[in-house]
């Protein structure tokens, strides 16, 4: 990987603020911890203009309108490194850059859920869970859902989308991105569902079975990595995507439990423009 991953600290509360996956919250200034909370709910970007419009996923407010929402919003409309992607991998040539396996420093964890009013969000009661890329180490932040998947590969989507919000220790942001299909019920995060709020949140809702994201992940952790955006306003670009080519399973139940809640919030495919999309067998 030619440049590191990004990733804000502990966000207490990601769905208050900008919110790229969560709800936009106003301040004086959009901080890196600000970016990384709309990673967790809207998907990041970089801006020091504070953005103070409201948006969602539907009609004049909806994606197509974003750049012109608020001038902390441009890089939604003018960006050139912007999320999600349609990846093809059989367009894909073999890369002489190697993305060194990534090592997961994940373990069962107690969580709180809030619904930001643009997705559900998890954020960590710890500090524990963390990715190593490359001898760097990037501590999970928080984790939340599309639907549709938001990244497509060749051309197809998903149920699903669920999305691992990491930073380092200079900001930096990383996202994992599992695709979901419909299949047997998903145990590890049965416990979430069982108390999905239905409406949008002022406080966390504990969980008290912790969750075990090492057992979330796909056996085959083949993936496809490159430099994109947040999926959601401010559209903040420099995070490293890291796209999980084998999808996770959920039953058919729980994906309709979460679309009964949001219809649809997912971001539509951007451009790639000629960006390079690095292909990582997983050994």
């Amino acid at each position: 990987m030619k440049k590191s991953l990004l990733y804000p600290f502990l966000i207490v509360s990601l769905s208050f603020l900008l919110g790229a996956c969560s709800e936009p919250k106003k301040e004086t200034t959009v901080s890196k911890k600000e970016e990384v909370n709309e990673a967790n709910e809207k998907g990041a970007t970089e801006s020091n203009v504070t953005p103070t419009a409201e948006w969602s996923y539907e009609e004049e407010t909806g994606p197509e309108h974003w750049g012109e929402l608020d001038s902390a919003y441009a890089a939604c409309m003018k960006g050139n490194e912007q999320s999600p992607i349609n990846i093809e991998p059989s367009l894909e040539e073999t890369s002489e850059t190697k993305l060194e396996n990534i090592e997961f420093q994940y373990e069962p964890t107690q969580f709180s859920i809030v619904n930001t009013g643009h997705t559900v969000q998890a954020n960590p009661a710890t500090s524990s869970n963390s990715i190593v890329v490359e001898g760097i180490e990037y501590k999970l932040a928080q984790f939340h859902f599309h639907t549709p998947s938001e990244h497509q590969f060749n051309g197809q989507q998903m149920d699903m989308e669920l999305h691992l919000v990491h930073q380092d220790a200079n900001g930096e942001l990383a996202v994992l991105g599992l695709l979901i299909q419909a299949g047997k019920k998903n145990e590890q995060l049965a416990s979430i569902w069982s108390r999905l709020p239905k409406s949008e949140t002022k406080s966390d809702i504990a969980i008290e079975e912790p969750v075990d994201l090492q057992a979330l992940l796909p056996s085959n952790q083949t993936s496809f990595y490159y430099n994109g955006s947040l999926t959601t306003p401010p559209c903040t670009e420099k995070v490293k995507w890291i796209v999980f080519e084998e999808p996770i399973e959920m039953s058919k139940e729980q994906i309709q439990a979460f679309q009964q809640i949001f219809h649809n919030n997912q971001r539509p495919v951007q451009p790639v423009n000629g960006r390079e999309i690095i292909k990582e067998i997983a050994q």
